[in-house]
């Protein structure tokens, strides 16, 4: 008496359309830092034209690891709902790009601070109060 297939394969599906969702998060948020990055280094950045390229990351790029972790799922460790991974090699598949951008986000913040340092240091205000400036920043 196991459970009926549609309810294993909608709860399967759920479990692709959560690790979908949880990619486009970070890969929005990737997109984020790298527009507010762009607007801080380039002084006539439109964002109209680079929009495509952020939607194809913020909605793409998680379509590139979720259906070949859904492949590999199905063939290499077809058990149950999914939610449990026990062989590591495949949950690296959804893990290691989520650690990509979280790196690569983590770069940009780092130079976005200096950036941001650079203008408040380039814009000292005459009383020298730093805590104004920071909060400018």
């Amino acid at each position: 008496h196991g459970v009926p297939r549609q309810a294993v394969a909608g709860c399967r599906l759920a479990q692709a359309l959560t690790q979908y969702c949880v990619g486009a998060n970070y890969g929005w948020l990737l997109a984020e830092g790298l527009f507010l990055h762009k607007l801080l280094v380039l002084a006539n950045f439109s964002g109209d034209r680079c929009l495509p390229a952020f939607l194809l990351l913020g909605w793409g790029a998680p379509v590139l690891f979720v259906v070949p972790w859904v492949v590999v799922r199905y063939l290499y460790e077809n058990e149950g709902c999914w939610e449990r991974n026990e062989k590591a090699a495949v949950w690296w598949i959804i893990r290691c790009p989520i650690l990509m951008a979280v790196a690569v986000n983590f770069v940009v913040f780092v130079r976005i601070v200096r950036i941001l340092v650079a203008k408040v240091r380039a814009h000292q205000v005459a009383r020298g109060d730093c805590r104004v400036r920071w909060g400018r920043a």
